[in-house]
C-alpha cells in the first residue's frame, strides 16, 4: 500500500487519509477519491491531500473486515451470530439471541499475530449476552492489508466464536426457611433465568433440615434444580449436601474462588444438575452462581476444574450489604 501527501491532480482513485472540511461540507476519511470531491478541494484552496493507495495484493479494508468476521464465526444458524455492516475497516459481530459466548482464545491469539493491521476484539470467554449485544469487532488499521495476511487470519479463525443459547428450559426452585421468609432471592433467581430465556417454576419452600430437604427434591421436575438455603451451606457435610445425597443424588463441588460466591456447590439428581446458591444470590449483583448457572443453562458443562479455574477474575464488586466487608471503614 502506498500512502503519503500527493497532488490533487494525482489523487483520483485514492483513499482520503485525514477528513477534510471543504465548502458545503466534510470529506470523511476513507471516502475513494472521486473528481467532484477533487473539485471541491481545489475550490477550498486545497492543493494536495494525503492518500492511501492500494497495491493489487491488497484487499480494501472493509472488504477484508467482512471476510474475517464471516470467518470468525462457527457454520451453521445455531450459532445465533450476526455480522453488521462494515464501514471504515470495521465489522462488529452481534448475538442474535440471548446466550453465553464460547471463545476459542488460542484462535484470537493466532489471529492478532498475523499482523499488527488485523484486529480481532471480543467480551471475556462465557460472558453472557442479550439479544443486540456485541460479542467482538474486527477492525483493519489501515486501509487494505494484504490478500496473504487476510487469508492465514481467516484460516486461524475458523469458528472461533459461537452463542450457546437456552437448552435446559425449566428450573425448579427450593427454599429452605427458618422463621419469616423473603421473596428477594426467588425473583432475582427467576429474572436471571428469564435473561437467559429460561422459566422457573413457583417457588418451593420447606423446613431447613436433612429429611424435609430430601423429600422436596424427590418431588421437583425441572431440567436445573435450584437450593437456596436459609442458612449459608459452610460445609459439604452440611443440610442440602446432605439432603441432596438421601435424595439419591451426588455433590461433585464444593467451594468456589469466586467472592462473592464461595459457598456454591454443585451437584446432580438422576441425570439433572443440582447447584446449592450462596446467600449472595439473593441480591442482583453478579455472583459467582452466576457464572454457573448461565453455562449450564446454556448447556456447557461445568466440572470441578472448570470453577476451580473462575480465581483469576474471580474478586467481584463488593455488595454494601455485606456482613463483613473486605475493606471495613475505620471507627
Amino acid at each position: 500500500m502506498e500512502f503519503g501527501a500527493v497532488p490533487l491532480k494525482e489523487a483520483l482513485g485514492a483513499i482520503l487519509a485525514h477528513s477534510e472540511d471543504v465548502e458545503g461540507g466534510r470529506l470523511r476519511k476513507g471516502l475513494v477519491l472521486e473528481q467532484v470531491h477533487l473539485d471541491r478541494l481545489a475550490a477550498s484552496g486545497v492543493h494536495e491531500v494525503v492518500v492511501a493507495r492500494l497495491d493489487p495484493d491488497d484487499v480494501h479494508e472493509d472488504k477484508a473486515a467482512e471476510a474475517l468476521a464471516r470467518s470468525l464465526v462457527a457454520d451453521g444458524e445455531e450459532t445465533r451470530l450476526r455480522l453488521g455492516k462494515a464501514g471504515t475497516g470495521r465489522c462488529n459481530i452481534f448475538a442474535d439471541a440471548p446466550g453465553v459466548v464460547q471463545i476459542d482464545a488460542n484462535a484470537i491469539h493466532a489471529v492478532n499475530s498475523v499482523d499488527p493491521m488485523i484486529t480481532v476484539s471480543t467480551v471475556p470467554p462465557y460472558q453472557r449476552m442479550t439479544s443486540g449485544g456485541m460479542v467482538a469487532t474486527v477492525k483493519i488499521i489501515s486501509y487494505g492489508v494484504r490478500k496473504q495476511a487476510l487469508e492465514q487470519a481467516r484460516q486461524a479463525a475458523r469458528n472461533a466464536l459461537c452463542l450457546a443459547t437456552v437448552q435446559l428450559q425449566r428450573a425448579s426452585f427450593i427454599e429452605t426457611t427458618i422463621g419469616a421468609v423473603s421473596d428477594k432471592g426467588a425473583a432475582n433467581m427467576q429474572a436471571r433465568l428469564a435473561a437467559l430465556g429460561a422459566q422457573m417454576e413457583d417457588p418451593v419452600r420447606c423446613p431447613h433440615d436433612i429429611d424435609a430437604l430430601a423429600r422436596t427434591l424427590s418431588i421437583v421436575t425441572g431440567d436445573l434444580i435450584l437450593i437456596l438455603t436459609a442458612s449459608a451451606t459452610s460445609d459439604i457435610r452440611d443440610t442440602a449436601p446432605e439432603a441432596l445425597g438421601k435424595a439419591g443424588g451426588t455433590v461433585s463441588h464444593f467451594g468456589m474462588p469466586v467472592d462473592p460466591g464461595n459457598l456454591l456447590f454443585l451437584g446432580e439428581l438422576h441425570g439433572r444438575p443440582v447447584i446449592g446458591l450462596p446467600g449472595c444470590a439473593r441480591s442482583p449483583a453478579l455472583n459467582g452462581a452466576d457464572w454457573v448457572l448461565e453455562r449450564l443453562v446454556c448447556g456447557i458443562p461445568v466440572t470441578a476444574r472448570d470453577i476451580m479455574g473462575m480465581g483469576v477474575g474471580g474478586l467481584l464488586k463488593e455488595i454494601p450489604t455485606r456482613p463483613q466487608p473486605r475493606n471495613p471503614k475505620p471507627d
